[in-house]
C-alpha cells in the first residue's frame, strides 16, 4: 500500500467519524435547533459531489467516505426539515 492510499483511507475514517457523533446525537435527541441549514446543506452537497468525483475517477476511499457523509447529512437534513417546517406549525 502506498502513501496516497494510506492518506485516503485515513481521511475516509476521519470524515466518517467526524459526521457520526452529530448524526447519532440528532437521531437520539431529535434536536436540530443549533444546526445551520445553509451550512449543513452545502456540506452535504459537497460530500455528494465528492462521491460523484470518487465514482468517476475510481477513487474508492473518496467514494466510500462521501457516500457515508452524504447519507449522514441527508438524515440530519431530513430531521431538520421536519423540525423546522412540520413539527413547529
Amino acid at each position: 500500500m502506498d502513501w496516497t492510499s494510506i492518506i485516503g483511507y485515513t481521511a475516509t475514517v476521519l470524515l466518517v467519524l467526524g459526521y457520526l457523533p452529530q448524526t447519532v446525537r440528532t437521531i437520539r435527541t431529535r434536536s436540530t435547533d443549533d444546526i445551520a441549514m445553509g451550512t449543513f446543506s452545502m456540506m452535504g452537497l459537497g460530500a455528494l459531489l465528492f462521491a460523484v468525483q470518487g465514482a468517476m475517477t475510481g477513487n474508492y476511499p473518496l467514494l466510500v467516505a462521501n457516500i457515508c457523509a452524504t447519507t449522514m447529512s441527508a438524515i440530519i437534513f431530513g430531521i431538520k426539515i421536519y423540525n423546522d417546517y412540520f413539527k413547529r406549525k
